[in-house]
């Protein structure tokens, strides 16, 4: 029986996990790749309504404030590059309130990072090189998998996932086992293909090999650069193996009065839908005013990546604490 003091994950997972960390950081080194370090306690916090946050407040003399633990380090980060920092890469811990379960704890380790000059496509074949020296050698990966979220979603479900028809989506839920979609996804598009994604769709991706997913809906990229040939898309790609999530990147939008205006539908939504208020980084839109490098990042979450190296079936078998035993 373990007692409430005994971490949860076994002296070799803690090993694979240094040995991981260690092998990242010789990647990014080899390709002189600067690791860097931002606040993971901000004044300003993110606002996809998708995500819930941790806030604290700040106790000063004379005054109070609130500051916000970060759900990813990428607003600090664009920050160094509108600086000149160049290309950048950092491991840190990320918070996501509300989140438990097989695949979360609400405190995680995340690597992000950052190609000056890069397009999405020279990101996603460098996604694929780390992949396959981390997998080296453990669980040897398959050929990699590349493909439109369009030609996907349409393949997997027949749906067009740049149009959205009402009648249409709400035929194929209540014929493929899914009627509750009809009343929680209502006539919201983006809802809808999410919904539809992850149980129809994400559970079949990279069967033992990486699964790059790009082109997303428009509709569903608050960060990502519209596609210069197709606006329905964005320059969005996320990466899967054996069904499993494990990173979302953009070929990064620079235009400081599109994100404004994005932020701004972000805090309408969470407005409407009686969600927690969240407060736009006015620091990261004077960044990108005074001007963003053309750049392609990619944010990955390195304990799911651990549990497949571990062949590890729950978050907590790679964790030494979770958040039930912290």
């Amino acid at each position: 029986m373990q007692h409430p003091w005994q971490p949860a994950c076994t002296p070799e997972t803690l090993r694979l996990r240094a040995q991981l960390l260690a092998q990242i950081r010789s990647f990014f080194a080899d390709r002189q790749v600067l690791e860097v370090e931002t606040p993971l306690l901000c004044h300003a916090i993110g606002t996809d309504p998708q995500l819930d946050f941790f806030s604290t407040p700040y106790h000063l003399p004379h005054q109070q404030q609130t500051l916000y633990l970060q759900t990813s380090p990428e607003f600090a980060m664009k920050r160094l590059l509108a600086a000149g920092s160049g290309s950048i890469y950092q491991i840190c811990k990320a918070f996501r309130n509300g989140e438990s379960g097989r695949y979360h704890n609400p405190e995680f380790t995340l690597l992000e990072w950052y190609r000056v000059g890069f397009s999405l496509q020279e990101l996603m074949a460098e996604v694929a090189e780390l992949m396959a020296a981390l997998f080296q050698g453990r669980h040897a990966l398959q050929t990699n998998q590349t493909i439109s979220y369009q030609a996907l979603f349409k393949q997997m479900t027949g749906l067009d996932a740049l149009v959205f028809c009402y009648e249409d989506y709400c035929a194929y839920a209540v014929a493929n086992g899914l009627p509750e979609a009809v009343n929680l996804c209502g006539e919201d598009h983006a809802v809808w293909l999410d919904f539809i994604f992850s149980h129809r769709v994400q559970p079949f991706l990279g069967k033992n090999a990486l699964c790059m997913v790009f082109g997303y809906p428009a509709c569903q990229s608050s960060l990502a650069r519209l596609n210069a040939d197709n606006p329905l898309t964005t320059d969005r790609v996320e990466l899967f193996i054996n069904g499993i999530e494990l990173g979302n990147g953009f070929y990064e939008l620079a235009d400081a009065a599109e994100q404004d205006r994005r932020f701004n539908q972000e805090l309408a939504f969470r407005r409407q839908n009686n969600l927690p208020a969240s407060v736009k980084d006015e620091r990261l839109l004077a960044a990108l005013a005074s001007g963003l490098p053309d750049c392609a990042g990619i944010a990955i979450g390195v304990d799911r990546l651990l549990m497949l190296l571990s062949n590890s079936t729950h978050i907590d078998q790679v964790l030494a604490f979770p958040v039930t035993n912290a």
